[in-house]
């Protein structure tokens, strides 16, 4: 979800620590079915919206591993929007 990947790197110009998992599936998918733009996430399985925010938390541990050194092979860039 690139609302989730926005606010990661808001948070990140910011000098804040990037919202764990859990925080993000409160905020992305839990929170979003509340608001009128986005009620339609509660007809719909969560699991798909669940495993969009682990491929983001994923890519951003890889990122992170990436520029420490701690991961094989070339180096990786940070998450980027989907279109």
């Amino acid at each position: 979800m690139n609302d989730s990947l926005a606010c990661c790197q808001e948070k990140y110009r910011s000098g804040e620590k990037k919202p764990n998992l859990s925080q993000l599936q409160k905020q992305f998918i839990t929170q979003s079915k509340n608001t009128e733009d986005r009620e339609w996430l509660s007809e719909v399985s969560a699991i798909p919206l669940q495993q969009s925010l682990n491929d983001l938390n994923q890519a951003y541990q890889n990122f992170f591993r990436s520029t420490k050194g701690e991961r094989k092979g070339k180096p990786v860039k940070p998450p980027k929007f989907m279109h």
